[in-house]
């Protein structure tokens, strides 16, 4: 489900915040499915709860996870999120864009960069893909 990488210089926590994120956004967690309880998911990273607890909590603040009392956490559906959070990026990526640029990058090396970024992403697809089967 969740792997984490001690070498790793994010907080364990933005780790596996990260990680339930990518998971929600590839579908992988469908709208309404129910995560693991804290007390579980902390167990099987062998991490402290409260680290898991801090996760879900910044996960339910971005609308990717909604919190039922005595039910647990659940994956909430992604159209507004989607759009809110491609807006960001965008706009993070429209500035790193227009530094490389001025630090003397060609826009064809960012064309190049980005080309490689999107089949790294289709092989990552593809070997999920081959592990669900």
């Amino acid at each position: 489900m969740i792997s984490l990488n001690y070498r790793d210089a994010r907080p364990i926590y933005e780790q596996v915040k990260d990680g339930l994120r990518h998971l929600v956004v590839t579908g992988a967690l469908q709208a309404g499915d129910k995560l693991p309880s804290v007390r579980a998911l902390a167990s099987s990273l062998a991490i402290n709860p409260n680290t898991i607890q801090r996760a879900y909590e910044s996960l339910e603040q971005e609308g990717y996870l909604y919190t039922v009392a005595g039910k647990g956490s659940f994956a909430a559906p992604q159209a507004d999120v989607n759009l809110a959070r491609r807006a960001a990026l965008l706009e993070q990526f429209e500035c790193s864009a227009a530094e490389l640029l001025f630090l003397g990058m060609t826009p064809e090396e960012l064309c190049l960069l980005l080309q490689q970024a999107a089949r790294r992403t289709a092989g990552q697809q593809g070997e999920e893909e081959d592990r669900n089967d």
